[in-house]
């Protein structure tokens, strides 16, 4: 992510059981085409715990946190992207916006 300070990043954190990896990794991977044809995502990632693989993370980079309350969840992306991930909602720990990073160092 470039150093600009006009974004906001949403951070999904959810607990997943081993049965339903596949299915949420497929989930993911597919309502990821939905994020990337959205002109209020600026990109995302997904990371799976090391230590506890029950746990991912989901970071999304919003153009504004307005522009993903107010315009991507009015949008027909949003729409296919919600049908997708709606299945893991009850595996949600965390789904919160924060500011850009104050630090952001990177070798």
């Amino acid at each position: 992510m470039e150093d600009n300070k006009d974004y906001s990043i949403e951070i999904i954190r959810y607990n997943i059981p081993s049965s339903e990896y596949a299915a949420f990794e497929k989930a993911y991977l597919d309502a990821g085409k939905l994020l990337e044809a959205s002109p209020y995502c600026k990109g995302y990632n997904i990371i799976k715990g090391s230590d506890e693989p029950d746990h991912y993370i989901v970071t999304i980079y919003w153009t504004s946190e307005e522009d993903h309350l107010q315009q991507f969840r009015k949008s027909e992306q949003f729409t296919g992207f919600f049908q997708l991930v709606k299945p893991f909602y009850s595996n949600i720990a965390e789904m919160k916006h924060y500011h850009p990073p104050l630090v952001n160092w990177k070798r």
